[in-house]
Formats: C-alpha cells, structure tokens, sequence
C-alpha cells in the first residue's frame, strides 16, 4: 500500500508471547482496525451506484467553464465510505476520551446541557436576515451574555461579533487605532512582551503597527522598568497577556496601565487565559481598555478546529465609542439590532463591521447555558479548582521535569516546564510520542518561547484528581525513560496507529493532494 512510501506501519507489530513481534496480516489490532485513504479503497473509474449517462447540456451560464475531464474521486458505496471514516473517527482523540493537556488551549468539557440549548428551534434555525421582531428570543439571550461579559471584567461595553481571540486582538487595535484618529493622534508602535501570545504581535503587525519586544524578568513577569523606559509618545498601545504564556499572573498590570495612560497610550489585554481569573478579578479595575475572551475557553464553547467560533471584546469608557457595529440595544421591552452609523451620536465614532452579522449565535446559545447553570459562585469556584489543578500538576512533577518559573509561587491554570535535565539526544519530542503510547494527548510543545524545550500543561477544572494522578504517573514513567536515555522511546509512538514520521520534512515538503503512489514523493 502506497502508506508504505509515507514512512508510515500499515502492518503494526505488537509484542509476542517470547518477546519477539507478531504483526496480524490485515494490520488490524483487535478492534483497533487499519484504515488506508479514500484514494486506495475506491477506484475513479467505478461509483458506488449505476447511473445512466445523460445528454450532454450546453451550459453558457458557466462561459466555457464547465469541467472536461474526471473529477477524479473514489468511487465507494455508501456502506465503504460510512465504514471509512468511522475507523477515521476511531483514531481521533477527543476530550470524550481522556484528558486533553494542551496548555493556553484550555480544552474543557462541553457540557451536553449547552449543546441541546443550542440545538433548540428558535436558536439553532434562526437566519440573520430575519425580521427583528421575529428574533427577539436571540438578541435577548445575546443582551445576557453581553450583560455577564461586561460584569465578570468590569467593563461597560462588548462588542460581540468577533469570531475569535486574533480576530478579537484586531477589533481591539481597530478601536484603539480610530481613538487616536479622532484625536488627531498618529502613533505607529505596539508593545508586546515576549510573555505575550504569539497572535499578538502578528496581530499589531497586521493592523499597521510597528511591534517592539518587551523582555522579562527571570520571575517570567513583564520587565517593568524596561517597558516604562520605552514609553513615549509614538506608543499607541500595550498588548499584554494576563496571565501570560507561561502561567503566571502579572501582578504590575495596573501599574503598567497607569503609566501607559499617562503617556497617552492605551492597554490592550490578551483574554485567553481569562478562565483562570474568572470571578476572582475584573480587568476593568486593572486599567485595561480592550480584552478579548475566548468562549471556548472561559465559558466552555466548543474549541473550533477551524470552525464557528466566537471572541467577544470588552471595552473601557474611552473605547467604547469606536465600539463595532452591529450591537445590540434594549429599548423598552425590545430589542433592537444597530447596524447603521446613523441611530445616534452614541455609535457614530464606531469603526464600522468585521463581520457580515452579528455573531456566532450557538456559541453565545451555549455560553449563555454554562454561565447560567454555574452562576457567579460557579464561576469563581471553576477559576479557582483550575489553578488548583494546575498547581497540583505542577508540584507533583517539579522533581522530575524541570520547572523554569516553579520558584516564582504559584502558577495560575497552567504548568510550564522544560526537557532540561533529559539524556543526551532527547528532548520534548519524546516526551510527546512517549506520551502517546500511554494513550495521552501530548501536551502544548515548544510554546511559549522564551522557555527552551518547553511544556505547557493544562488540566482544566474539569478533570478529577483520580484522572491527574493517572496523568502524573504516565508523565513520570516517560520522562524516567528519557533520563535513563531508554532507546525504544526515540521511536515512539509504538502503539499509535501510524509511527514517527520525519516532521521536518513533512512541513517543508507537504503532500497535499492525492497522486499516484508511484509518482508521490512523501516524507520518509
């Protein structure tokens, strides 16, 4: 099978009862079964049912552009293509199957409450196009997670049409960006700290920005004195991670945001890591001016991979003019939808749409659930049992990993360490391929930067102790194995379905559509 030319075991072997391997000869294990590609199941000469050939049409709509050849898809019948990508599904890990420790991800459990609210008539049929009247049950429940926003971070406006955490980050620097404007302000620079999520600076850059890198200190905090120093009058703003990338809270934020003030800046607030603070401090009362919050994070939206997503942004008094449009607003006993700069004073200073409409309605459905069925207290207690797991993570494994920031105090939600103290030739990758033939989801690599061979590990308050302990266990026993410099861990994954590949390679030179086995190049 063409796998064989992608550096991949079709055929898996397992242990034998004499300590040799034994491979089965369908590649199966049990009910772990072997799947090839579409492209090698079915052929493009045959369909999976018969149809007769129609009369050739003559299409001038499509002005001579009407396809000539082959599509060139497998031809499968419908139980082959459901059995296909069931098998898929069988090889997916999932937060329905164990515990996700991707650090900066905050991969929680989706309640199934949300999901049947967002599946109710009424939210999950709704069109953007509708008459207002017709979907005042929407905006009101939009109205209550803008109300919940607004009280958790202090804040007094939200726009709610950002799709995402970058998506939010530009929303924030467009409002900061038409501020200065209507001022008659021109500043080009934006300040990030290097403890700073790496769409922040993509994100300045992308808004116009010139980015200038703050350091940190040895504790992992933002060098305060280095950031005060670089202050002037060219800095439109600060975009600062609270917490930041490497799990720690920034204790200087308000003093940062005093004196970005004072020299006519504004702060810009990186609200990913929000589920760690969540009922325990408003950034408002911090001085913040813009922050995004990730549902999918804090309030437990589905994560995205690559789909619907949402990124509310909170805004301070001197930004909430230049707030996007469209917004909701209550009038009376109902709702209205503004979408035009001209229903008031209030919203004419408003840089305009990002989006077509108005949001992603089954996540603010779904948020809205969670914030609901939790209540302020719950809210509090969820930030509150995630920086306990985290810490708990955190001193259960500093005698075997290195833990860079451990001696600072306590993390927040997430647990940073390093490959530093590993054997000769090993480093984080194998720690993550061990980690998978321990039946785990790898943890966050390489991220964030400024720490060498770095893991980022997240456990969320959604996991029990019984489930980190396990967690702990595999973690130790792997990384055991890369201290005593165990050969068989370099070519771990041994159980995964498909074995260690030559990442490097398979990034430079990526296979991305189906060809021909005997003409493929793929990465060996």
């Amino acid at each position: 099978m063409s796998m064989n030319r992608e550096g991949r075991v079709t055929r898996p072997e397992m242990p034998g009862a004499e300590g040799g391997e034994v491979a089965t000869w369908s590649g199966n294990r049990a009910l772990m079964l072997e799947e090839a590609l579409i492209f090698e199941i079915g052929d493009e000469g045959t369909t999976g049912v018969d149809l007769p050939e129609g009369p050739a049409a003559v299409r001038p709509r499509l002005g001579g552009l009407e396809r000539n050849r082959p599509i060139g898809l497998p031809g499968l019948s419908e139980p082959e293509t459901v059995r296909h990508y069931t098998r898929l599904s069988r090889q997916n890990y999932g937060i329905d199957l164990g515990f996700f420790p991707l650090g900066s991800c905050t991969m929680k459990h989706n309640p199934r409450l949300n999901e049947k609210m967002a599946r109710l008539p009424g939210f999950a049929d709704i069109h953007p196009l509708q008459p207002i009247s017709s979907v005042q049950g929407a905006l009101a429940l939009i109205d209550l997670v803008a109300h919940w926003l607004k009280t958790l971070t202090g804040m007094p406006a939200v726009a709610m049409s950002p799709k995402a955490g970058a998506h939010g980050e530009l929303c924030g620097l467009l409002a900061i960006r038409s501020a200065l404007e209507a001022r008659g302000d021109a500043r080009s620079v934006v300040l990030v700290p290097e403890s700073a999520h790496g769409t922040n600076p993509a994100t300045a850059a992308f808004a116009g920005y010139r980015v200038e890198n703050i350091p940190a200190t040895p504790a992992g905090r933002v060098d305060f004195d280095a950031l005060v120093a670089r202050l002037g009058p060219d800095v439109a703003a600060v975009m600062i991670t609270n917490p930041n990338t490497c799990g720690l809270f920034e204790p200087d934020l308000k003093r940062i945001a005093d004196a970005v003030h004072a020299v006519g800046g504004f702060v810009y607030c990186d609200g990913a890591n929000f589920n760690a603070i969540v009922g325990r401090v408003r950034p408002g009362d911090l001085g913040v001016d813009a922050m995004h919050i990730n549902l999918h994070k804090t309030f437990s939206t589905p994560h995205g991979g690559g789909g619907p997503g949402s990124g509310p942004v909170v805004f301070s008094e001197a930004l909430a003019p230049f707030a996007p449009l469209p917004t909701v607003e209550r009038d009376g006993d109902r709702y209205l939808l503004v979408e035009e700069f001209n229903r008031g004073a209030a919203h004419d200073d408003s840089f305009g749409r990002m989006v077509a409409f108005h949001g992603q309605m089954g996540m603010f459905t779904r948020a809205a659930a969670y914030m609901l069925s939790h209540g302020a207290d719950g809210l509090r207690q969820v930030s509150e049992d995630a920086v306990l797991n985290a810490n708990y993570l955190l001193r259960c494994l500093e005698d075997v990993l290195d833990a860079p920031f451990a001696a600072s105090g306590p993390c927040m939600h997430e647990a940073l360490f390093s490959d530093d103290g590993l054997a000769d030739g090993f480093t984080t990758l194998d720690i993550a391929k061990g980690l998978i033939d321990e039946g785990y989801h790898p943890m966050t690599m390489y991220f964030p930067l400024v720490v060498h061979g770095a893991m980022l590990v997240e456990p969320t308050e959604t996991e029990s102790k019984a489930n980190l302990d396990a967690f702990v266990g595999a973690l130790r026993h792997v990384v055991t194995r890369a201290k005593a410099g165990d050969p068989a861990l370099k070519a771990a994954p041994h159980f995964a379905p498909r074995r260690r590949l030559d990442e490097t390679l398979a990034a430079r030179k990526p296979v991305l559509t189906w060809r021909d086995p005997d003409l493929a190049q793929a990465a060996e």
